[in-house]
């Protein structure tokens, strides 16, 4: 019951993360939507591994563990597990680069992400969200 409640609450802030980077890309703020989408991936990633008791290491991208324990999930989602790693991984190099840009190279977060890339980050984002949260509804025979 405490990862049901773990797993929901993760799932809640995934949420709010995708509130954020919809608020962003409206304000055209494409760094930020990135950043947030990364985090929405990894919480909405993390919840998944909760529910099925999976101690996951305490790093962005889970992708790997979610690869490792795939016979733990449903046929359904164990057939997305390959693109969740992929999207993981993408996300958690761009999350320090949203953030602080490439100081070396004098490149603001500005300079690295354009609408294009805001937007491919966003609609990740709510791929896994979505089938994180029809995982939830599933295994808990509840909603958020």
């Amino acid at each position: 019951m405490m990862m049901d409640r773990l797993a929901a609450d993760y799932l809640r802030r995934a949420r709010s993360r995708l509130t954020d980077a919809e608020s962003a890309l409206k304000r055209g703020d494409y760094p930020e939507v990135v950043r947030y989408s990364q985090e929405a991936v990894e919480m909405s990633l993390k919840a998944c591994l909760r529910l099925v008791g999976v101690e996951y290491p305490k790093e962005h991208h889970v992708g790997d563990v979610l690869k490792l324990q795939a016979e733990r999930f449903p046929e359904w989602f164990r057939a997305l597990v390959t693109d969740f790693d992929r999207i993981s991984a993408e996300l958690a190099l761009k999350r320090a680069p949203s953030m602080y840009g490439i100081e070396a190279s004098g490149k603001s977060p500005s300079d690295l992400f354009d609408k294009a890339e805001a937007e491919t980050s966003l609609n990740s984002a709510k791929l896994v969200y979505e089938n994180s949260l029809k995982l939830f509804r599933e295994k808990t025979k509840a909603d958020i």
